[in-house]
């Protein structure tokens, strides 16, 4: 039986017949004078953001939809139900109406999203690495300048990131024509909040020949008159002091919180003057100047920075509120270390982020050098690097380091009061004992990816007191080239050069070590998985695999691994499998 036999008779008539039943309530006309009570009063209109003179509702309304019902056979009553064009009228917002949020995504889609100087570099732990001094200035650009005539809402918006970060030059001619604009427009000295300050390390000298001691190689020069002539380089007579640089900050920039200062980098390059020599003539006070709104700085060419106890104590009592202090030096120096050593100690306690590149080079080494041992000889740097931990949160570290960093920080850490919560060390090398200081570093040296391996394992052991670390990361970086200190690294490496390891052998191979929120990859062993599983039974190897995958030698000579899916790091790196690579160093 199917279910139109149930609604139909024998001829095919309907059954059943449905009859609409008359409301039971009666009908009422709406009284539109009710309107008033719904619309907004005055101050509902002054605070909403899109204002309307137009209460009823916005229509969409499309001319291709209008033009179809005209032309249709009904056109006649189907226009007759179309809303008056007055109606609907749309309510116009022009550029200037538009939010404020709607202009900033405008903008940071032309400039490039910024970075608050008010909020800290190291927020996100996948990206705690990042110095400031890797930050880029907006450019100057005519086109990028003339986009602040377009309205009179982009002009302070544009300007606010055109002189957000601004750069200048360390000397008195340089602050003087800077102080000069600022006073001629006030309104940007608001918008100032990373300053650059760069010192020159040398300056042409004109007509003159290179005998000079101070000077460098004779170059050519052009005149305004087109005659070339002999130009060299002498030691700068016209940078300014740091006390100048701060009191022109404090004068015409109050509002800078983000400062770099840069050094430079020569032979026997001149250091940066805390104070102007009294030979200047006139009253040379020996107060420091203040700057309470400076909460990161930036310090490149720190060797022509800071050299002296009294270079640390007077840069760090201009900056009492300083959270964030980022360190580089261009050379690998042992002076840079016995430096630091000096100064770690008594790093003050509001300073939360430390970033120290003491050798970014990245270079393999054949044999430690020789600035290493005497460094050595006077002071054990790692024991000073953890004395300034116990009020840290934020820790970043390229250098030699060792085991013992980890000892020490574990020592004087409390762990119910310990704030610090990343550390990120790129290893240079790696502190030896005595008789075995010669050993160098690299994927084939076994030496040193055994002291890796007991570098890791102190990290390890010292989370136990370290409660707060959630982000940890130990790499070495190998971009080939040793660096050669005397005749037989010379002949190790040209040994090298012939089997085709002087460069990067197998960049995937590379040592590391890393645990972010309880996951971990890199080096692994039955050791580390004992003590990790001890300390943190919460933390996991996201995989452990007992090879580094297909090893093969090419034609040249040279090592290289097919990994997994085609990564470009392995994600599992087993300690006994560096032997088989080891034993094999030779195809």
């Amino acid at each position: 039986m199917d279910i139109q036999s149930l609604i139909t008779d024998a001829d095919g008539d309907a059954i059943f017949t449905y009859t609409p039943r008359s409301s039971d309530f009666p009908q009422h006309d709406i009284d539109f004078r009710s309107e008033d009570a719904f619309r907004s009063t005055t101050n509902d209109e002054l605070t909403t953001p899109f204002l309307r003179n137009d209460p009823r509702p916005l229509l969409c309304h499309d001319a291709d939809i209008e033009n179809f019902y005209l032309l249709s056979p009904d056109a006649t009553s189907l226009a007759a139900t179309l809303p008056e064009q007055s109606s609907y009228a749309v309510a116009s917002v022009g550029l200037d109406g538009l939010p404020t949020e709607i202009h900033e995504a405008i903008l940071d889609h032309l400039f490039g999203f910024r970075i608050s100087p008010q909020s800290k570099s190291s927020v996100d732990l996948a990206c705690v690495t990042k110095p400031w001094g890797t930050l880029h200035r907006y450019s100057r650009r005519k086109e990028i300048s003339q986009l602040a005539l377009v309205s009179r809402v982009w002009r302070p918006l544009i300007q606010s990131r055109l002189y957000r970060h601004i750069k200048i030059q360390g000397s008195h001619d340089s602050l003087v024509r800077a102080a000069n604009f600022f006073m001629d427009h006030p309104h940007l000295a608001n918008y100032v909040r990373h300053l650059e300050a760069w010192f020159p390390v040398f300056q042409p000298r004109y007509g003159q020949s290179a005998t000079d001691a101070n000077s460098t190689p004779v170059v050519t020069a052009a005149r305004e008159e087109g005659l070339a002539t002999a130009a060299s380089y002498q030691l700068p007579y016209n940078n300014a002091s740091l006390k100048q640089v701060f009191e022109f900050i404090g004068l015409i920039l109050p509002g800078v919180s983000v400062l770099t200062l840069e050094g430079g980098e020569r032979r026997k390059a001149p250091k940066v003057r805390n104070s102007p020599p009294a030979s200047l003539g006139g009253f040379v006070s020996k107060s420091v100047p203040v700057l309470a709104s400076i909460r990161t700085l930036v310090t490149k060419g720190q060797w022509n920075l800071l050299r002296e106890d009294c270079d640390f104590s007077f840069l760090m009592a201009a900056f009492p509120n300083l959270c964030e202090w980022h360190g580089t030096y261009s050379r690998p120096k042992s002076k840079s270390y016995l430096t630091m050593a000096r100064f770690l100690p008594r790093l003050p306690s509001t300073i939360t982020h430390l970033s120290l590149f003491l050798e970014a080079d990245y270079r393999r080494e054949m044999s430690t050098p020789g600035y290493a041992y005497k460094v050595a000889q006077q002071v054990h740097f790692c024991a000073k690097l953890a004395e300034a931990t116990p009020a840290l949160e934020h820790l970043s570290y390229t250098g030699r380091i060792c085991r013992a960093f980890f000892d020490v920080a574990a020592l004087k850490a409390n762990p119910r009061l310990t704030r610090l919560k990343s550390i990120d060390l790129t290893v240079k090398n790696i502190c030896r004992s005595p008789e075995f200081q010669s050993s160098g570093t690299g994927i084939f040296d076994v030496s040193f990816i055994q002291n890796f391996e007991n570098l890791v394992l102190g990290a390890i052991r010292s989370m136990e007191a370290l409660t707060a670390l959630n982000f940890l990361r130990i790499r070495y970086v190998d971009l080939g080239k040793s660096t050669m200190h005397n005749w037989a690294t010379i002949v190790q490496s040209h040994l090298m050069l012939t089997t085709g390891l002087a460069e990067s052998a197998v960049p995937p191979l590379n040592p590391y070590f890393l645990m972010r929120d309880g996951r971990c990859t890199g080096v692994w062993s039955d050791t580390l998985l004992r003590e990790l599983a001890r300390v943190r039974p919460m933390a996991q190897y996201e995989e452990l695999t007992e090879n580094f995958g297909d090893l093969a030698w090419n034609k040249d000579g040279r090592l290289y691994v097919s990994t997994q899916g085609n990564r470009l790091r392995v994600r599992s790196l087993k300690i006994s499998s560096y032997r088989i690579i080891q034993s094999n160093s030779r195809p």
